[in-house]
């Protein structure tokens, strides 16, 4: 995982923390914006969460955060 990518599922995990709490879930595209302005790094993060990690649509951000906190 890049560290441009790491660092926005962090940003964006913690954001959504903050607002919903420990229970929110989100999705691999809570990290992009509406249109798809990098493929490059949206393919990435859905590779990591479909591919290599075999996750549901929704997860839990604090699971998310933790994943990416381990790497």
């Amino acid at each position: 995982m890049t560290p441009i990518l790491k660092a926005k599922i962090i940003e964006v995990c913690d954001k959504k923390i903050a607002v919903k709490g420990i229970n929110v879930g989100i999705s691999f595209y809570a990290f992009f914006k509406n249109k798809n302005d990098n493929p490059k790094l949206l393919m990435e993060a859905a590779t990591w969460w479909i591919q290599t990690h075999q996750l549901d649509h929704f997860e839990k951000a604090v699971k998310i955060k933790q994943m990416v906190l381990d790497l």
